[in-house]
C-alpha cells in the first residue's frame, strides 16, 4: 500500500507540475487529487521540496542504471536530452522555484556520472597522475553542467541537438590532447 501510494503522490505532483508552476502546488492539492489526507502525504514526504528531491534523484539513478556504461558522449549527452525534451515543462517549472539546488544538483549527478564513467575507459591506460585525472574530470563535469544550465537558461528553447552534435564534433580527440599536455608536463 505504502508504495502505491507513494508512487501515487509523485505522478499527481508530476502532472500538477506540468499544469503549472511549483509555487501554485500544496500538499492539499495532491491529497485531494490522490484521494488521501495530508496526513497520508507526510506519513512518506516531509514536505514538497523532499518529494523533488525523491523524484529527481529517482530518475538520474535510473538514468545512471540505463547506461553502466557510458561508450561515447554523445550518448551519454542524448539521453539527458531527451529526458529533458520529454518532462520540459514540468523541469522548467523546478528550475524556475525556489528550490532550483534540487535540480543543480541532479544535474551535477548526471555529469560527474557521465564525465567519471567515460574518464575511467578514456584515461584507463594513459598513465596520468591522479591529480592530472581530477583536473580533467572537472573541467569536464563543469562544462557540461555549463551547458545544461545555458540551455534551462534559453528556457530549453534552442535547437539543442544542432549544438549537442557541434558540441560532440569539436570534443573529439580533445580528452586524448589534454592527455598528452599532461604528461608534457
Amino acid at each position: 500500500m505504502a508504495n502505491f501510494t507513494e508512487r501515487e503522490i509523485k505522478n499527481v505532483f508530476l502532472r500538477l507540475l506540468d499544469e503549472k508552476p511549483l509555487s501554485q502546488i500544496t500538499v492539499k492539492q495532491i491529497a485531494e487529487e490522490c484521494g488521501i489526507n495530508r496526513n497520508s502525504f507526510y506519513y512518506h514526504f516531509d514536505d514538497i521540496p523532499s518529494l523533488i528531491e525523491k523524484i529527481v534523484t529517482e530518475e538520474a539513478d535510473r538514468i545512471i542504471s540505463e547506461y553502466p556504461d557510458i561508450d561515447s558522449v554523445d550518448t551519454a549527452v542524448r539521453v539527458v536530452i531527451e529526458f529533458a525534451s520529454e518532462n520540459r515543462r514540468a523541469i522548467m517549472h523546478i528550475y524556475n522555484s525556489v528550490n532550483r539546488d534540487i535540480f543543480e544538483r541532479y544535474l551535477w549527478k548526471i555529469c560527474d556520472y557521465v564525465v567519471e564513467n567515460y574518464g575511467a575507459k578514456a584515461f584507463s591506460d594513459s598513465g596520468l597522475s591522479e591529480i592530472d585525472r581530477e583536473v580533467i574530470t572537472r573541467f569536464y563535469s563543469c562544462e557540461f553542467f555549463g551547458f545544461g544550465i545555458r540551455w534551462m537558461e534559453d528556457r530549453l528553447n534552442e535547437d539543442v541537438q544542432t549544438y549537442i552534435d557541434r558540441f560532440c564534433a569539436l570534443y573529439r580527440g580533445l580528452p586524448e590532447m589534454m592527455i598528452v599536455l599532461a604528461k608534457e608536463k
